[in-house]
């Protein structure tokens, strides 16, 4: 029997792709009696949020790409039933520097106390302290006020506005560049690069950006969970795409790996419903298929939804992040001997992201050069969860590290991908040994066939390797939490009753890509199989 044959009929939903958000839409889908069809052209589902053996012959399961959990919902995991945990963080962060010549650094956890003595030892006193938590007292109180929202119908503007109740905070990330919030609220340059960092993740752009781009990000960076915490995923994150899968196969929904959809064609005369069944052609190694469906879901890119289509597609997305996995026999040395580096690590490390450092290196970047000191964060998963470690490497106390390099634009990369990513990779990590008691290649542990371990992706890899448009790990720039209800014509308008309608009733977008979008929060994918249902 073909697979063509296999998949005659047609379904209540077929999902193109298979990522965290497609597998939330199937489960969601076939939990309420849907029939479900799920095709995915890899053969493995997860997409970007997997755990792989990335070093030959090394038994350490890291998450390749995504890795750490905000954004998700405890209400899909407890719907869902999804068999997932996460583990807080002892440390929020660490950042060090050098200060009067000695080494020094600014740590962020440990209790009130230690954290405000950090705090006066760095900066000479407590008011940058007693800044600091009135302002991330304001984002706690947005974050408990809009994380809620991102799984209800789509707000207008000023639904949300008012929801929020605190006209300071709204113009502070709302109305105005978040540089001015941080220049504002801080005096201390480390202090202000510490802050501006939420707003950078995945994003290209100035303090002051026009655009508020970063102010997009920082939103969506502080208000996960209501609280801002990012998590670590117990056992990495492909035990959450793990477990979503076995709750879409437990509820009836059928996964095809191995079947890459290549079209998607709609009933031209379709008003507010199609008047018959959406077709997908699809692709395997036994040639091509189709397969019909009351409702398509696509848990792809808007470029990707657009090429399905045949559609024009939109402004193409740049990515902007160099990720790097290692693996490591211990952890290095400190210059600051007054933190352990256990507890340096745990939290976020951040390196060359003073508030100057992170302007210097975005305007090299934006003039087309690979920055000079290039700014990064890192952290050490395996600290919160050594499960990912093979009893063996875990009794001798090797530890992973995962390094998120910012500023560093697709564009750097177009014309020798392979040699800039060789030497913006030597050059962040020249940035870290500057704070290392040792240098770091000096604890790398080595493969089967004794190469290091450790691996850097650009955003052209994430392109080639995940059809992640121009590298960028949100699919595009993230979005208000709010309908847009002037946007330009497209696939999605941002004014649809969930933020993930297209301009064709029989098709939604559950990608990354919708409105309310971005980091691995299954939101898209819920909010898509609410759409589908009619809630």
């Amino acid at each position: 029997m073909t697979k063509e044959q296999r998949f005659q009929g047609v379904y209540d939903a077929v999902i193109v792709g298979g990522g965290h958000n497609g597998l939330v839409a199937a489960a969601y889908l076939a939990r309420a009696g849907r029939s479900v069809l799920l095709l995915e052209r890899l053969g493995h589902t997860g997409g970007a949020a997997v755990s792989t053996r990335p070093f030959a012959g090394v038994d350490a399961r890291l998450s390749r790409y995504s890795y750490l959990v905000s954004l998700l919902p405890d209400k899909i995991v407890r719907e869902l039933g999804l068999e997932f945990a996460v583990r807080k963080r002892t440390v929020s962060s660490y950042t060090p520097t050098r200060r009067a010549g000695r080494a020094d650094g600014l740590l962020v956890g440990g209790g009130e106390d230690r954290t405000r003595a950090s705090f006066a030892r760095l900066t000479g006193s407590d008011r940058e302290y007693e800044n600091w938590r009135a302002f991330h007292a304001s984002t706690a109180r947005l974050a408990r006020r809009v994380f809620p929202s991102l799984t209800e119908p789509l707000p207008t503007r000023s639904e949300l506005r008012a929801r929020i109740d605190d006209e300071s905070t709204w113009r502070m990330l709302f109305e105005e560049p978040l540089g001015r919030a941080v220049e504002q609220r801080f005096a201390d340059d480390l202090v202000r690069g510490v802050v501006l960092t939420d707003g950078l993740i995945g994003t290209f752009a100035d303090a002051h950006d026009p655009s508020l781009a970063q102010n997009r990000c920082f939103l969506y960076h502080v208000i996960g969970g209501g609280t801002g915490d990012w998590d670590v995923p117990v056992g990495g994150m492909g035990a959450l795409t793990d477990a979503l899968a076995a709750a879409a196969r437990a509820a009836g929904a059928r996964i095809a790996t191995g079947h890459e959809a290549v079209r998607i064609d709609v009933d031209p005369g379709a008003g507010t419903e199609p008047s018959g069944p959406v077709e997908v052609t699809y692709r395997t190694e036994h040639g091509e298929g189709r397969v019909g469906a009351r409702k398509v879901l696509v848990n792809a890119s808007p470029q990707d939804l657009a090429r399905l289509l045949g559609e024009a597609a939109p402004e193409a997305a740049e990515g902007a992040q160099l990720k790097v996995n290692m693996l490591l026999r211990r952890l290095p040395r400190l210059r600051d001997s007054s933190v352990d580096p256990r507890e340096a690590f745990a939290g976020t490390f951040h390196i060359g992201e003073g508030y100057e450092e992170l302007a210097r290196a975005y305007r090299e970047a934006a003039a087309g050069e690979p920055p000079s000191a290039p700014p990064s964060e890192i952290y050490c998963h395996s600290l919160t969860d050594p499960s990912i470690l093979g009893p063996d490497l875990a009794e001798r106390g090797y530890q992973t590290l995962t390094l998120f390099g910012l500023h560093a634009p697709a564009r750097l990369f177009e014309k020798d991908n392979e040699g800039v990513r060789e030497s913006l990779l030597a050059a962040t990590l020249a940035q870290l040994d500057a704070h290392l008691a040792e240098p770091l290649a000096d604890c790398l542990a080595v493969d089967a066939e004794g190469r290091p371990c450790i691996e850097a992706k650009t955003p052209l890899d994430l392109e080639r390797e995940l059809r992640l448009p121009g590298g960028h790990i949100f699919h595009r720039d993230l979005s208000w939490p709010f309908a847009d209800r002037d946007a330009a014509p497209g696939a999605v308008q941002g004014a649809g009753r969930w933020g993930v309608e297209t301009r064709h009733p029989g098709v939604l977008l559950c990608g990354a890509g919708a409105v309310r979008g971005g980091g691995v929060s299954g939101v898209p994918g819920h909010n898509a199989a609410m759409a589908a249902l009619g809630r």
